[in-house]
Protein backbone atom coordinates (compact mmCIF):
# COMPACT_ATOMS: atom_id res chain seq x y z
CA UNK A 1 0.00 0.00 0.00
CA UNK A 2 1.55 3.50 -0.62
CA UNK A 3 2.19 5.29 2.47
CA UNK A 4 0.03 8.60 1.94
CA UNK A 5 -0.63 10.89 4.60
CA UNK A 6 -4.69 11.23 3.06
CA UNK A 7 -8.04 9.69 3.04
CA UNK A 8 -8.47 6.44 1.12
CA UNK A 9 -11.40 6.95 -0.76
CA UNK A 10 -11.32 3.74 -2.14
CA UNK A 11 -9.35 1.27 -4.78
CA UNK A 12 -9.01 0.35 -7.94
CA UNK A 13 -5.74 -0.87 -9.80
CA UNK A 14 -4.00 0.59 -6.80
CA UNK A 15 -5.42 2.55 -3.70
CA UNK A 16 -7.24 5.70 -4.03
CA UNK A 17 -6.00 8.63 -1.72
CA UNK A 18 -7.43 12.22 -1.24
CA UNK A 19 -4.01 14.01 0.05
CA UNK A 20 -4.81 15.82 3.19
CA UNK A 21 -2.27 18.85 1.47
CA UNK A 22 -4.11 18.96 -1.64
CA UNK A 23 -7.85 18.80 0.05
CA UNK A 24 -8.06 22.78 -0.39
CA UNK A 25 -7.88 21.93 -4.09
CA UNK A 26 -11.52 20.89 -3.63
CA UNK A 27 -13.11 18.10 -5.55
CA UNK A 28 -16.27 16.49 -6.81
CA UNK A 29 -18.72 13.80 -6.15
CA UNK A 30 -21.35 13.43 -8.84
CA UNK A 31 -24.37 10.39 -10.03
CA UNK A 32 -27.60 10.00 -10.15
CA UNK A 33 -30.06 9.24 -7.03
CA UNK A 34 -29.42 6.19 -5.75
CA UNK A 35 -25.59 5.33 -6.98
CA UNK A 36 -24.00 5.99 -3.58
CA UNK A 37 -23.05 9.40 -3.46
CA UNK A 38 -24.21 10.07 0.10
CA UNK A 39 -22.08 7.53 1.28
CA UNK A 40 -19.05 8.12 -0.60
CA UNK A 41 -19.52 11.45 1.33
CA UNK A 42 -19.75 9.82 4.86
CA UNK A 43 -16.73 7.92 4.04
CA UNK A 44 -14.76 10.68 3.17
CA UNK A 45 -16.20 12.92 5.93
CA UNK A 46 -15.19 10.21 8.35
CA UNK A 47 -11.48 9.86 6.65
CA UNK A 48 -10.69 13.95 7.44
CA UNK A 49 -12.82 13.62 11.25
CA UNK A 50 -10.25 10.92 11.64
CA UNK A 51 -7.46 12.69 10.50
CA UNK A 52 -8.38 16.10 12.54
CA UNK A 53 -10.25 18.11 10.20
CA UNK A 54 -13.57 19.28 10.95
CA UNK A 55 -15.95 19.40 8.39
CA UNK A 56 -19.45 20.74 7.72
CA UNK A 57 -22.39 19.03 5.62
CA UNK A 58 -25.86 19.48 4.60
CA UNK A 59 -27.59 16.41 5.47
CA UNK A 60 -30.75 16.84 2.87
CA UNK A 61 -32.34 13.32 3.10
CA UNK A 62 -31.47 13.01 7.18
CA UNK A 63 -29.54 9.51 6.67
CA UNK A 64 -26.13 11.03 6.89
CA UNK A 65 -26.73 11.42 10.57
CA UNK A 66 -26.00 8.33 11.15
CA UNK A 67 -22.00 9.28 10.81
CA UNK A 68 -23.09 10.08 14.53
CA UNK A 69 -23.56 6.45 15.52
CA UNK A 70 -21.19 3.20 15.36
CA UNK A 71 -22.11 1.14 12.45
CA UNK A 72 -23.87 -2.06 12.47
CA UNK A 73 -20.44 -4.18 11.98
CA UNK A 74 -21.91 -6.47 9.30
CA UNK A 75 -19.62 -8.58 7.62
CA UNK A 76 -20.02 -7.72 3.81
CA UNK A 77 -18.54 -4.34 4.59
CA UNK A 78 -16.10 -5.29 7.08
CA UNK A 79 -15.02 -7.94 3.83
CA UNK A 80 -14.99 -4.68 1.59
CA UNK A 81 -13.08 -3.11 4.17
CA UNK A 82 -10.44 -6.08 4.45
CA UNK A 83 -10.53 -6.29 0.40
CA UNK A 84 -9.50 -2.09 -0.17
CA UNK A 85 -7.07 -2.68 2.43
CA UNK A 86 -8.70 -0.41 4.74
CA UNK A 87 -6.45 -0.51 8.07
CA UNK A 88 -7.95 -1.25 11.55
CA UNK A 89 -11.32 -1.35 10.46
CA UNK A 90 -14.00 -1.28 13.36
CA UNK A 91 -17.51 -0.32 13.96
CA UNK A 92 -17.08 3.92 15.20
CA UNK A 93 -18.86 7.08 15.84
CA UNK A 94 -17.50 10.23 14.35
CA UNK A 95 -18.05 13.55 17.01
CA UNK A 96 -20.77 15.37 15.35
CA UNK A 97 -22.92 18.96 16.34
CA UNK A 98 -25.90 19.03 14.90
CA UNK A 99 -27.16 22.33 14.05
CA UNK A 100 -30.65 23.08 12.23
CA UNK A 101 -31.83 26.93 10.95
CA UNK A 102 -34.80 25.86 12.42
CA UNK A 103 -33.62 25.29 15.71
CA UNK A 104 -35.45 21.53 15.72
CA UNK A 105 -33.19 18.76 15.27
CA UNK A 106 -29.96 20.74 15.99
CA UNK A 107 -28.18 24.20 17.58
CA UNK A 108 -29.78 27.14 16.23
CA UNK A 109 -27.48 28.45 13.20
CA UNK A 110 -28.28 32.00 12.95
CA UNK A 111 -26.86 35.64 11.19
CA UNK A 112 -27.69 39.19 11.83
CA UNK A 113 -29.69 40.69 8.69
CA UNK A 114 -26.55 43.67 8.39
CA UNK A 115 -23.85 39.84 8.32
CA UNK A 116 -26.77 38.68 5.34
CA UNK A 117 -26.13 42.67 3.25
CA UNK A 118 -28.53 43.69 0.80
CA UNK A 119 -27.22 41.50 -2.25
CA UNK A 120 -27.55 38.19 -0.49
CA UNK A 121 -30.98 39.42 1.14
CA UNK A 122 -31.80 40.10 -2.80
CA UNK A 123 -31.10 36.89 -3.81
CA UNK A 124 -33.08 34.86 -0.98
CA UNK A 125 -36.10 37.44 -1.65
CA UNK A 126 -35.91 37.30 -6.03
CA UNK A 127 -35.80 41.02 -6.04
CA UNK A 128 -35.47 43.34 -9.29
CA UNK A 129 -32.70 45.93 -9.98
CA UNK A 130 -34.85 48.60 -8.84
CA UNK A 131 -36.01 46.91 -5.57
CA UNK A 132 -32.53 45.78 -5.15
CA UNK A 133 -31.84 49.11 -5.24
CA UNK A 134 -34.54 50.31 -2.63
CA UNK A 135 -33.07 47.74 -0.31
CA UNK A 136 -29.49 49.31 -0.27
CA UNK A 137 -30.54 52.31 0.35
CA UNK A 138 -32.55 51.18 3.67
CA UNK A 139 -28.94 49.48 4.82
CA UNK A 140 -27.63 52.77 3.86
CA UNK A 141 -29.46 54.72 5.88
CA UNK A 142 -29.42 52.35 8.76
CA UNK A 143 -25.81 53.30 9.03
CA UNK A 144 -25.94 56.88 8.72
CA UNK A 145 -28.88 56.46 11.79
CA UNK A 146 -26.54 54.03 14.12
CA UNK A 147 -29.62 51.17 13.53
CA UNK A 148 -28.36 47.71 14.19
CA UNK A 149 -30.15 45.48 11.53
CA UNK A 150 -29.83 42.34 13.16
CA UNK A 151 -33.31 40.56 13.26
CA UNK A 152 -36.41 40.29 10.85
CA UNK A 153 -38.02 43.17 12.57
CA UNK A 154 -35.70 45.20 12.09
CA UNK A 155 -35.77 44.86 8.36
CA UNK A 156 -39.62 45.63 8.05
CA UNK A 157 -38.92 48.48 10.30
CA UNK A 158 -36.00 49.99 8.56
CA UNK A 159 -38.10 49.34 5.34
CA UNK A 160 -41.22 50.93 6.75
CA UNK A 161 -38.90 53.97 7.93
CA UNK A 162 -37.39 54.42 4.73
CA UNK A 163 -41.14 54.46 3.05
CA UNK A 164 -42.27 57.24 5.17
CA UNK A 165 -39.55 59.28 3.78
CA UNK A 166 -39.22 58.33 0.59
CA UNK A 167 -39.49 61.50 -0.67
CA UNK A 168 -36.63 62.89 1.46
CA UNK A 169 -34.34 60.23 0.99
CA UNK A 170 -35.32 60.32 -3.30
CA UNK A 171 -33.34 63.91 -3.26
CA UNK A 172 -30.26 62.22 -1.27
CA UNK A 173 -29.79 58.10 -2.62
CA UNK A 174 -31.79 57.98 -5.31
CA UNK A 175 -35.52 56.89 -6.48
CA UNK A 176 -37.23 55.41 -3.56
CA UNK A 177 -40.83 53.65 -4.85
CA UNK A 178 -43.00 52.75 -2.40
CA UNK A 179 -44.00 50.03 -4.82
CA UNK A 180 -40.45 48.75 -4.14
CA UNK A 181 -40.63 48.77 -0.35
CA UNK A 182 -44.35 46.92 -0.79
CA UNK A 183 -42.75 44.44 -3.07
CA UNK A 184 -40.73 43.85 -0.92
CA UNK A 185 -42.19 43.60 2.43
CA UNK A 186 -44.46 41.09 0.84
CA UNK A 187 -41.36 39.18 -0.07
CA UNK A 188 -40.56 39.51 4.07
CA UNK A 189 -43.95 38.14 4.73
CA UNK A 190 -43.85 34.70 2.36
CA UNK A 191 -40.35 34.19 3.68
CA UNK A 192 -41.35 34.68 7.27
CA UNK A 193 -44.30 32.22 6.65
CA UNK A 194 -42.06 29.67 5.51
CA UNK A 195 -40.01 29.89 8.90
CA UNK A 196 -37.17 32.03 7.57
CA UNK A 197 -37.06 34.53 9.97
CA UNK A 198 -35.33 32.10 12.00
CA UNK A 199 -32.69 32.62 10.36
CA UNK A 200 -32.02 36.50 11.53
CA UNK A 201 -30.69 37.32 14.94
CA UNK A 202 -28.26 36.60 18.09
CA UNK A 203 -26.62 35.16 18.87
CA UNK A 204 -25.26 34.48 15.21
CA UNK A 205 -22.72 31.42 14.56
CA UNK A 206 -19.03 31.78 15.49
CA UNK A 207 -17.22 30.66 12.68
CA UNK A 208 -14.65 29.58 15.48
CA UNK A 209 -17.24 27.03 16.08
CA UNK A 210 -17.50 24.89 13.15
CA UNK A 211 -13.86 23.82 13.51
CA UNK A 212 -13.35 21.72 16.88
CA UNK A 213 -11.48 18.58 17.70
CA UNK A 214 -11.44 16.49 20.38
CA UNK A 215 -9.44 13.68 21.11
CA UNK A 216 -7.67 14.17 17.86
CA UNK A 217 -10.55 13.85 15.74
CA UNK A 218 -12.03 16.82 13.79
CA UNK A 219 -15.99 17.88 14.97
CA UNK A 220 -18.32 16.89 11.66
CA UNK A 221 -20.96 19.65 11.50
CA UNK A 222 -24.37 18.28 10.41
CA UNK A 223 -26.97 20.82 9.32
CA UNK A 224 -30.63 19.46 9.16
CA UNK A 225 -31.53 20.62 5.94
CA UNK A 226 -34.87 18.37 4.89
CA UNK A 227 -37.09 21.06 5.66
CA UNK A 228 -34.47 23.97 4.95
CA UNK A 229 -34.15 22.20 0.92
CA UNK A 230 -37.79 22.31 0.37
CA UNK A 231 -37.22 25.93 -0.42
CA UNK A 232 -34.42 25.91 -2.23
CA UNK A 233 -33.56 29.63 -2.62
CA UNK A 234 -32.95 29.54 0.99
CA UNK A 235 -30.61 26.84 1.14
CA UNK A 236 -28.80 27.87 -1.36
CA UNK A 237 -28.83 31.47 -0.38
CA UNK A 238 -27.65 30.48 3.07
CA UNK A 239 -24.66 28.37 2.26
CA UNK A 240 -23.65 30.98 0.07
CA UNK A 241 -23.19 32.70 3.05
CA UNK A 242 -21.40 30.64 5.27
CA UNK A 243 -19.17 30.12 2.42
CA UNK A 244 -18.70 34.47 1.99
CA UNK A 245 -18.33 34.49 5.54
CA UNK A 246 -15.48 31.63 5.25
CA UNK A 247 -14.00 33.77 2.85
CA UNK A 248 -13.65 36.71 4.52
CA UNK A 249 -12.93 36.36 8.32
CA UNK A 250 -10.33 33.43 7.52
CA UNK A 251 -6.75 34.54 7.31
CA UNK A 252 -4.25 33.75 4.38
CA UNK A 253 -2.14 30.59 5.64
CA UNK A 254 -1.28 29.65 2.13
CA UNK A 255 -1.09 25.74 1.35
CA UNK A 256 -0.70 23.53 5.45
CA UNK A 257 -0.04 20.02 5.53
CA UNK A 258 -3.80 19.47 6.11
CA UNK A 259 -7.55 21.70 5.53
CA UNK A 260 -8.61 23.78 8.67
CA UNK A 261 -12.20 22.90 7.18
CA UNK A 262 -13.88 20.90 4.58
CA UNK A 263 -17.30 22.11 2.92
CA UNK A 264 -19.33 19.91 1.35
CA UNK A 265 -21.76 21.85 -0.46
CA UNK A 266 -24.75 18.87 -1.19
CA UNK A 267 -27.21 19.50 -3.85
CA UNK A 268 -24.50 22.08 -5.35
CA UNK A 269 -26.65 23.13 -8.64
CA UNK A 270 -28.93 24.75 -6.62
CA UNK A 271 -25.86 27.59 -5.92
CA UNK A 272 -26.11 28.22 -9.40
CA UNK A 273 -29.62 27.96 -10.88
CA UNK A 274 -30.83 31.26 -11.93
CA UNK A 275 -28.00 33.04 -10.27
CA UNK A 276 -27.06 36.40 -11.98
CA UNK A 277 -23.79 36.74 -13.96
CA UNK A 278 -21.91 38.96 -11.73
CA UNK A 279 -22.87 36.92 -8.44
CA UNK A 280 -21.46 33.17 -10.48
CA UNK A 281 -18.52 34.87 -11.21
CA UNK A 282 -17.82 36.20 -7.41
CA UNK A 283 -18.41 32.64 -6.37
CA UNK A 284 -16.36 32.01 -8.97
CA UNK A 285 -13.52 33.83 -7.30
CA UNK A 286 -13.91 32.76 -3.97
CA UNK A 287 -13.82 29.10 -4.98
CA UNK A 288 -10.41 29.76 -7.00
CA UNK A 289 -8.87 32.15 -3.59
CA UNK A 290 -10.33 29.84 -0.44
CA UNK A 291 -8.09 27.69 -0.88
CA UNK A 292 -5.20 29.93 0.37
CA UNK A 293 -7.55 30.02 3.49
CA UNK A 294 -7.03 26.16 3.94
CA UNK A 295 -10.57 25.24 3.04
CA UNK A 296 -11.61 22.60 0.78
CA UNK A 297 -15.14 22.63 -0.58
CA UNK A 298 -16.90 19.74 -2.56
CA UNK A 299 -19.17 20.06 -4.79
CA UNK A 300 -21.73 16.94 -4.53
CA UNK A 301 -24.38 16.92 -7.27
CA UNK A 302 -25.74 14.36 -10.05
CA UNK A 303 -23.89 15.83 -12.94
CA UNK A 304 -20.71 17.66 -13.35
CA UNK A 305 -22.14 19.86 -16.65
CA UNK A 306 -24.40 20.91 -13.44
CA UNK A 307 -21.47 23.58 -12.51
CA UNK A 308 -20.03 26.14 -14.33
CA UNK A 309 -17.01 25.27 -16.59
CA UNK A 310 -14.74 27.65 -14.70
CA UNK A 311 -15.80 26.25 -11.40
CA UNK A 312 -15.42 22.66 -12.37
CA UNK A 313 -11.86 23.47 -13.59
CA UNK A 314 -10.83 24.21 -10.03
CA UNK A 315 -12.38 21.27 -8.63
CA UNK A 316 -9.18 18.54 -8.31
CA UNK A 317 -10.68 15.21 -6.48
CA UNK A 318 -13.34 13.59 -8.44
CA UNK A 319 -15.53 10.64 -7.68
CA UNK A 320 -17.87 10.12 -10.35
CA UNK A 321 -20.64 7.70 -9.76
CA UNK A 322 -22.80 6.04 -12.26
CA UNK A 323 -25.40 7.71 -14.30
CA UNK A 324 -28.47 6.96 -16.66
CA UNK A 325 -28.29 7.11 -20.28
CA UNK A 326 -31.68 6.41 -22.10
CA UNK A 327 -32.67 9.35 -23.72
CA UNK A 328 -30.51 11.70 -26.07
CA UNK A 329 -29.94 14.68 -23.55
CA UNK A 330 -28.65 11.63 -20.92
CA UNK A 331 -26.51 10.23 -23.37
CA UNK A 332 -24.87 14.13 -24.18
CA UNK A 333 -24.63 14.20 -20.04
CA UNK A 334 -22.87 11.01 -20.07
CA UNK A 335 -20.34 11.97 -23.08
CA UNK A 336 -20.14 15.75 -20.96
CA UNK A 337 -18.85 14.26 -18.02
CA UNK A 338 -16.49 11.82 -19.12
CA UNK A 339 -14.55 14.44 -21.00
CA UNK A 340 -13.55 15.80 -17.36
CA UNK A 341 -11.80 13.43 -16.58
CA UNK A 342 -8.14 13.09 -17.29
CA UNK A 343 -8.29 9.61 -20.08
CA UNK A 344 -6.91 6.52 -19.28
CA UNK A 345 -6.12 4.13 -22.14
CA UNK A 346 -7.59 0.92 -19.97
CA UNK A 347 -10.86 2.61 -19.14
CA UNK A 348 -13.27 3.58 -21.78
CA UNK A 349 -15.61 6.25 -19.26
CA UNK A 350 -18.30 7.29 -21.33
CA UNK A 351 -18.86 3.36 -21.18
CA UNK A 352 -18.26 2.58 -17.68
CA UNK A 353 -20.03 5.79 -16.52
CA UNK A 354 -23.44 3.83 -16.97
CA UNK A 355 -22.46 0.75 -16.03
CA UNK A 356 -20.93 1.27 -12.76
CA UNK A 357 -22.79 -0.72 -9.42
CA UNK A 358 -23.90 0.65 -6.31
CA UNK A 359 -20.30 1.35 -4.48
CA UNK A 360 -18.71 1.86 -7.55
CA UNK A 361 -17.08 4.99 -8.95
CA UNK A 362 -14.85 5.86 -11.54
CA UNK A 363 -12.00 8.30 -9.18
CA UNK A 364 -9.53 10.73 -9.99
CA UNK A 365 -7.20 12.02 -7.15
CA UNK A 366 -4.54 14.74 -7.30
CA UNK A 367 -1.11 13.57 -7.37
CA UNK A 368 2.06 14.19 -5.08
CA UNK A 369 2.81 16.91 -7.54
CA UNK A 370 -0.54 18.31 -8.23
CA UNK A 371 -1.49 16.80 -10.86
CA UNK A 372 -5.34 15.17 -11.67
CA UNK A 373 -4.62 11.59 -11.83
CA UNK A 374 -5.53 9.09 -14.60
CA UNK A 375 -9.52 8.09 -13.88
CA UNK A 376 -9.77 4.24 -12.78
CA UNK A 377 -12.86 2.06 -11.77
CA UNK A 378 -12.72 1.59 -8.17
CA UNK A 379 -14.73 0.45 -5.10
CA UNK A 380 -15.33 2.92 -2.40
CA UNK A 381 -14.26 2.56 0.86
CA UNK A 382 -17.36 1.70 3.42
CA UNK A 383 -17.60 4.14 6.47
CA UNK A 384 -17.09 3.27 9.96
CA UNK A 385 -20.31 4.87 11.50
CA UNK A 386 -23.59 3.77 10.22
CA UNK A 387 -25.23 4.16 7.31
CA UNK A 388 -29.09 5.14 7.49
CA UNK A 389 -30.82 7.68 9.77
CA UNK A 390 -31.08 7.94 13.75
CA UNK A 391 -33.93 8.33 16.09
CA UNK A 392 -35.35 11.56 17.81
CA UNK A 393 -33.66 9.65 21.10
CA UNK A 394 -30.01 9.07 19.52
CA UNK A 395 -30.11 12.52 18.00
CA UNK A 396 -31.30 14.33 21.37
CA UNK A 397 -28.15 12.47 23.24
CA UNK A 398 -25.62 13.80 20.38
CA UNK A 399 -27.05 17.73 20.94
CA UNK A 400 -26.97 16.87 24.71
CA UNK A 401 -23.35 15.91 25.13
CA UNK A 402 -22.48 18.61 22.50
CA UNK A 403 -19.19 21.06 23.38
CA UNK A 404 -22.06 24.27 22.23
CA UNK A 405 -24.91 23.13 24.25
CA UNK A 406 -26.61 25.83 25.59
CA UNK A 407 -24.32 28.67 23.93
CA UNK A 408 -26.98 29.27 21.26
CA UNK A 409 -30.16 27.96 22.84
CA UNK A 410 -31.44 31.23 24.40
CA UNK A 411 -32.41 33.91 21.51
CA UNK A 412 -31.17 37.94 22.31
CA UNK A 413 -33.42 40.48 21.52
CA UNK A 414 -30.66 43.62 21.79
CA UNK A 415 -31.88 46.86 21.32
CA UNK A 416 -31.66 47.51 17.73
CA UNK A 417 -33.39 49.47 14.77
CA UNK A 418 -37.18 48.01 15.33
CA UNK A 419 -37.05 49.21 19.37
CA UNK A 420 -35.04 52.80 18.39
CA UNK A 421 -37.36 53.71 15.49
CA UNK A 422 -40.72 52.65 17.40
CA UNK A 423 -39.45 54.81 20.52
CA UNK A 424 -38.84 57.94 18.20
CA UNK A 425 -42.67 56.78 16.96
CA UNK A 426 -44.16 56.86 20.97
CA UNK A 427 -42.17 59.19 22.43
CA UNK A 428 -43.17 62.60 20.89
CA UNK A 429 -47.19 61.44 21.08
CA UNK A 430 -47.14 60.53 24.52
CA UNK A 431 -45.31 63.92 25.61
CA UNK A 432 -47.77 66.06 23.58
CA UNK A 433 -51.06 64.05 25.31
CA UNK A 434 -51.74 67.11 28.10
CA UNK A 435 -52.91 65.79 31.73
CA UNK A 436 -56.56 65.43 32.30
CA UNK A 437 -57.64 68.70 35.07
CA UNK A 438 -57.54 66.90 38.43
CA UNK A 439 -55.28 64.11 37.50
CA UNK A 440 -51.90 63.52 39.09
CA UNK A 441 -49.68 65.71 36.90
CA UNK A 442 -48.32 63.48 34.00
CA UNK A 443 -44.34 62.64 34.36
CA UNK A 444 -41.67 62.13 31.65
CA UNK A 445 -41.56 58.66 32.14
CA UNK A 446 -43.49 57.50 29.58
CA UNK A 447 -41.49 60.12 26.91
CA UNK A 448 -38.18 58.85 28.21
CA UNK A 449 -38.33 55.33 29.93
CA UNK A 450 -37.79 52.48 26.97
CA UNK A 451 -41.23 53.07 25.40
CA UNK A 452 -39.88 50.67 22.38
CA UNK A 453 -39.97 47.75 24.70
CA UNK A 454 -43.25 48.76 26.07
CA UNK A 455 -45.11 48.90 22.94
CA UNK A 456 -43.63 46.08 20.66
CA UNK A 457 -46.37 44.99 18.60
CA UNK A 458 -47.70 41.35 19.26
CA UNK A 459 -45.37 38.16 17.31
CA UNK A 460 -46.76 37.19 14.32
CA UNK A 461 -46.89 33.51 13.47
CA UNK A 462 -43.34 34.18 12.01
CA UNK A 463 -42.05 35.43 15.60
CA UNK A 464 -43.44 32.87 17.40
CA UNK A 465 -41.08 30.39 15.42
CA UNK A 466 -38.25 32.89 15.79
CA UNK A 467 -38.73 33.34 19.58
CA UNK A 468 -38.31 29.44 19.98
CA UNK A 469 -34.44 29.67 19.09
CA UNK A 470 -31.15 29.87 21.26
CA UNK A 471 -27.87 31.67 21.65
CA UNK A 472 -25.56 34.95 22.83
CA UNK A 473 -23.72 37.33 20.69
CA UNK A 474 -21.13 36.92 17.63
CA UNK A 475 -19.13 39.83 16.79
CA UNK A 476 -21.14 42.40 18.14
CA UNK A 477 -21.48 41.86 22.03
CA UNK A 478 -22.63 44.43 24.60
CA UNK A 479 -19.16 46.49 25.00
CA UNK A 480 -18.96 46.29 21.22
CA UNK A 481 -22.32 47.70 20.50
CA UNK A 482 -21.62 50.52 23.38
CA UNK A 483 -18.71 51.28 21.56
CA UNK A 484 -20.20 51.73 18.56
CA UNK A 485 -22.63 54.10 19.63
CA UNK A 486 -20.14 56.25 20.62
CA UNK A 487 -18.45 56.31 17.62
CA UNK A 488 -21.29 56.55 15.42
CA UNK A 489 -22.08 59.80 18.04
CA UNK A 490 -18.75 61.22 16.50
CA UNK A 491 -19.66 60.72 13.15
CA UNK A 492 -18.12 57.35 12.34
CA UNK A 493 -21.00 55.86 10.96
CA UNK A 494 -19.27 54.39 8.27
CA UNK A 495 -16.98 52.14 10.39
CA UNK A 496 -20.05 49.99 11.59
CA UNK A 497 -20.43 46.41 10.79
CA UNK A 498 -23.25 47.77 8.93
CA UNK A 499 -21.21 49.84 6.24
CA UNK A 500 -19.46 46.80 5.54
CA UNK A 501 -21.20 44.60 4.50
CA UNK A 502 -23.49 47.55 1.97
CA UNK A 503 -19.75 48.11 0.98
CA UNK A 504 -18.34 44.80 0.68
CA UNK A 505 -22.34 42.97 -0.84
CA UNK A 506 -21.84 39.66 -0.67
CA UNK A 507 -18.42 38.28 -0.73
CA UNK A 508 -16.14 40.12 1.13
CA UNK A 509 -13.01 42.16 0.21
CA UNK A 510 -14.22 40.60 -3.17
CA UNK A 511 -16.73 43.88 -3.95
CA UNK A 512 -14.27 46.34 -2.46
Amino acid sequence: MEDVQGVLVGKGEAEKYLRLRLANRHGLIAGATGTGKTVTLQAMAEGFSLAGVPVFCADIKGDLAGISQAGSGKPELAARAAELGVQDYAPEAMPVIFWDVFGVQGHPIRATVAEMGPVLLTRMLELNEAQEGVLTIAFALADKEGLLLLDFKDLRAILNHVGERAGELTTQYGNVSKASIGTIQRRLLALEQMGGAAFFGEPALRLADLMLSADGKGFVNVLAADRLIQTPRLYATFLLWLLSELFEQMPEVGDLDRPRLVFFFDEAHLLFKDTPKSLVEKIEQVVRLIRSKAVGIYFVTQNPVDLPATVLGQLGNRVQHALRAFSPVEQKSVKAAAATFRANPKVNTERVITELKVGEALVSMLEADGTPAMVDRAKICPPRSRIGAITAEERQAVMAASPLAGKYDTEIDRDSAYERLNARTVAPVAASVPPMRGSVPATPVAANAAPARAVKAPPSSGDLLTNIFLGDGRRQGLVESVAKSVLRGAGSQMGTRIGRSVVRGVLGSLLK
